[in-house]
């Protein structure tokens, strides 16, 4: 099992910029998939970066352009870079980790709200 924990969630304006990052409680080497999902209420829940052990990172077509995602297995952690933020960027942002083929893991999930 691994535990993940988000941080850097919160509140800005349109255009601004927020960091997230997520730090594992092992190491993420033997981890074939990292990245984030976001959810509205209401809504499923949707890819938005995801960045594999090889370095093969997937975006979601609505944050290509706009958002980075970047993996440090020295560190444990998986972050993402938002720039260019939009309102409609507003929503819980949760991490996850996956080793193929078992499950998903998940953070408990980090508000970000962008104000127009």
């Amino acid at each position: 099992q691994v535990q993940l924990a988000e941080s850097g969630g919160g509140l800005a304006q349109a255009g601004g910029s927020l960091r997230l990052s997520c730090a594992a409680s092992r190491s993420t080497f033997s981890i074939n998939d990292m990245g984030w999902y976001r959810q509205v209420p209401g809504k499923q829940r949707e890819l938005v970066a995801g960045i594999t052990s090889i370095g093969s990172i997937n975006y979601a077509d609505s944050v290509k352009g706009r958002f980075t995602i970047s993996r440090d297995n020295a560190k444990n952690t998986v972050s993402l870079q938002m720039n260019s933020l939009k309102p409609e960027d507003t929503a819980v942002y949760y991490c996850y980790a996956r080793r193929y083929p078992g499950p998903y893991y998940w953070g408990q999930g980090t508000q970000v709200t962008v104000s127009s």
